[in-house]
């Protein structure tokens, strides 16, 4: 079993990243959208190896946090490790964490974009089974205020991505009182 994995970026695609470690080239499952890195830069993956009858998957994240809860994902009814790492492009630990703890998938569809039945699925597996990861997120249940998630739904419905304008409005958190002031500023920061 490959558990870590240390070397050079030599190539980034949707969904992967290309690590050579001693001039071999490993073609590793990455949720890129979540992360940001820079081609030849030298990185240490986390790395889960998937055996099917005919392939040998592997699949890297950035903190032992980020595998944990991919492994844990790999528990849901109808979720496999493709399936697993889209849902993390989607969703972070933190933001999968949270709506575990309120117990609410339409949270997490709201702030992710993941479909309903799978929000279902994710929030009813994990929801007693989070003291498995290593370093549980704190929560705040009171994270976001009706203002921000009005303003995060506005964002949406604009046509912006579920996770940028949910990071857009966290990061503006307590500067604008109203939907609609938040919903401007946070257009300004996002273009």
């Amino acid at each position: 079993m490959i558990r870590t994995l240390t070397g050079t970026v030599d190539e980034i695609g949707e969904g992967y990243v290309v690590v050579t470690v001693h001039d071999i080239g490993y073609l590793v499952g990455f949720p890129t959208t979540t992360n940001t890195i820079a081609l030849h830069q030298t990185l240490t993956l986390y790395t889960h190896l998937a055996v099917r009858e005919n392939a040998l998957d592997l699949y890297g994240f950035m903190s032992q946090n980020e595998l944990a809860m991919f492994e844990l994902l790999l528990g849901v009814s109808k979720v496999g490790p493709k399936s697993a790492l889209q849902v993390l492009n989607l969703a972070t630990p933190k933001l999968l964490t949270e709506a575990a703890h309120k117990n609410d998938p339409l949270y997490l569809h709201k702030l992710s974009g993941i479909g309903k039945k799978t929000c279902e699925n994710i929030v009813l597996y994990l929801h007693g089974k989070l003291d498995a990861l290593p370093d549980t997120p704190t929560v705040n249940n009171g994270d976001l205020d009706q203002v921000q998630t009005d303003a995060i739904d506005a964002l949406i419905t604009l046509g912006y991505d579920a996770a940028a304008a949910r990071n857009t409005v966290l990061e503006l958190a307590g500067e604008e009182t109203t939907a609609n002031a938040l919903v401007t500023k946070a257009l300004k920061q996002i273009q």
